[in-house]
């Protein structure tokens, strides 16, 4: 069965590593096989990539989109766990629920999961900003 995905005007989506932005008017895709697929709500650019769990959704996003690269994404994956783990210890459920997806090639489930890592990293970052107020 066909994936069907309707683009918006100038909406951009990535389909089997391919960026691809939508023209001027509503545009209407059959994806009919199984390839890696991200619209532009879940896409992060590298300049968004400005804590330590952004780079880690980053780089889980770049192994689902680059398997000609999956060695050094897993080796950068495994070295940003390492160091959030040391200064964040309290991540470590969630970040053993990541890695779980992500030794099953489960990548997109990743990328799902680790938006809730972000929000857990942003949720404590305003907590040690403002240690009296409830978050």
């Amino acid at each position: 069965m066909a994936l069907k995905i309707v683009l918006k005007p100038g909406e951009r989506i990535i389909i089997g590593g391919a960026v691809i932005t939508n023209g001027k008017t509503t545009a209407q895709l059959l994806i009919e096989n199984h390839v890696p697929i991200l619209r532009q709500k879940e896409i992060m650019g590298e300049n968004e990539a400005s804590t330590p769990c952004r780079r880690i959704y980053l780089v889980i996003q770049l192994m689902y989109i680059d398997a000609g690269n999956l060695a050094t994404h897993h080796h950068t994956y495994w070295n940003l766990v390492r160091d959030v783990l040391t200064a964040a210890p309290s991540t470590l459920p969630i970040i053993d629920r990541i890695s779980d997806h992500i030794l099953n090639n489960r990548y997109y489930q990743a990328l799902k999961l680790t938006k809730k890592l972000i929000e857990y990293e942003e949720e404590t970052v305003a907590h040690v900003r403002h240690p009296n107020r409830n978050v």
